[in-house]
């Protein structure tokens, strides 16, 4: 079975940093992709960041330059690397793995994938 879980987030400051991290159990790091989803109040779900089984990275514009996605394979782990950070970035943050996927930032569709209950990053003086 797969699951995940987020942890990391929390109260920043405007152009401070946050490192969110998702583990992952039941899943072979090289065959998922591993997808970051955020959902600001009143707003859809959409898609952050993604890295795919082969080790491919993509960014939804806005983050671009700001966030980094990366892997520790041995921990099962993806990280989140959020710099510079804006009050628009202020959302709940949700990691999603999955087999089946597509090259883009949000590569794994909603209904599909197994999701995280989200941690929550407010960026705010």
């Amino acid at each position: 079975q797969v699951q995940v879980a987020e942890s990391g987030g929390g109260l920043v400051a405007p152009g401070g940093s946050l490192r969110l991290s998702c583990e992952a159990s039941g899943v072979t790091m090289d065959s998922y992709a591993i997808g970051w989803f955020r959902q600001a109040p009143g707003k859809e779900r959409g898609g952050v960041s993604c890295i795919t089984g082969d080790g491919s990275t993509y960014y939804e514009d806005s983050v671009k330059g700001r966030f980094t996605i990366s892997r520790d394979i041995a921990k099962n782990t993806v990280y989140l690397q959020m710099n510079s950070l804006k009050p628009e970035d202020t959302a709940v943050y949700y990691c999603v793995a999955g087999p089946t996927y597509y090259p883009d930032y949000d590569c794994i569709p909603e209904g599909f994938g197994s999701w995280g209950q989200g941690t929550q990053v407010t960026v705010s003086s």
